[in-house]
């Protein structure tokens, strides 16, 4: 079986493995991608919020005219810090013009002036 595989890869050229189990390895292109945001408008972050203090920095992307996907399952069984994180977004995104949406159990969308947030779900036919 050796000598079989090796002379069908002569003719076929090398099989890639870049798909394990049908994912794909995403690491070789993490890098090639970082720092390519020159000609955009607007990005798309994924955050994550541990306490109220994370807060800052995550509303100053969102001021910055980005959007934001924000993951809060670190404080989600935390009922009265999570009620204060939400209506400190909802504050700042009506003070920007902005909207917030929820995204399953754990996750938000913060988006800036100009950027409305769907409730609806896109489905296939």
């Amino acid at each position: 079986m050796g000598i079989t595989s090796g002379i069908t890869s002569k003719i076929f050229g090398e099989k890639k493995t870049t798909s394990t189990d049908g994912y794909i390895d995403l690491e070789k292109y993490a890098d090639a991608t970082v720092g390519t945001t020159a000609g955009a408008r607007m990005r798309v972050a994924i955050g994550d919020i541990e306490r109220y203090e994370d807060l800052k920095n995550l509303t100053d992307f969102v001021y910055g005219g980005n959007v934001l996907i924000l993951d809060f399952t670190a404080i989600s069984d935390q009922e009265v810090l999570l009620k204060r994180v939400t209506n400190e977004l909802k504050r700042i995104t009506d003070d920007i013009g902005g909207d917030v949406a929820g995204i399953g159990n754990n996750l938000m969308v913060i988006s800036p002036n100009g950027v409305k947030v769907d409730r609806r779900k896109i489905r296939g036919k």
